[in-house]
């Protein structure tokens, strides 16, 4: 494991809010499930300033994908079941099937997406190279996704990914995690 890597892991083995899943990830029992995104990025930013671990997780990202239940319904039965597991971490639990994102987003964001083929490709169009970032335990060890690497999330660079959101929803981040981590250094969209 590379330097970044270990730092990550020992970020977030270290954490109240995260180990906990870690240390029972197995009992999610979701097909090609990984905990990604804002909640890592934010636990390796909060160890390098010096914030408490849970300062400004507003929720913790797990994502999971299953193309033979592309229901809202079967996508809630698993959200509300994986969060009754972790009931005693203080964080908002966010569980998303990646295989029906591609049914809500028009709505959501304004324009429609191609489905993706698996959690990995949906990596890949997070908001911010620094949040596209994906890990889960394995049986002999971690293995991750970051399509990107690790350079940002560990410079506590934020920078564009604009292979899919738009520069609202980019700026509409940046803003709130410069709000809470100062000491960011946020590239604009232009940048």
């Amino acid at each position: 494991m590379d330097d970044h890597c270990a730092r990550l892991v020992s970020a977030l083995t270290a954490s109240p809010l995260i180990s906990p899943i870690l240390e029972n990830f197995d009992r999610i029992g979701l097909p090609d499930c990984w905990l990604v995104a804002g909640a890592l990025a934010q636990t390796v930013w909060n160890r390098r300033f010096g914030y408490d671990p849970g300062h400004g997780i507003a929720d913790i990202d797990i994502v999971y994908f299953d193309p033979g239940d592309l229901s809202e319904r079967g996508e809630a039965r698993q959200a509300a079941r994986v969060r009754a597991l972790f009931e005693s971490v203080p964080a908002w639990i966010d569980v998303k099937n990646q295989a029906r994102v591609h049914l809500w987003y028009a709505e959501r964001f304004g324009y429609g997406i191609e489905s993706y083929d698996s959690v990995s490709d949906a990596i890949t169009t997070f908001p911010a190279t620094a949040t596209s970032i994906g890990i889960r335990p394995v049986a002999d060890g971690w293995q991750w996704d970051a399509p990107f690497g690790f350079d940002d999330l560990m410079s506590a660079t934020v920078r564009p990914n604009k292979t899919q959101a738009s520069r609202e929803v980019y700026e509409n981040k940046a803003e709130r995690w410069q709000t809470l981590w100062p000491e960011l250094d946020v590239i604009g969209w232009d940048g």
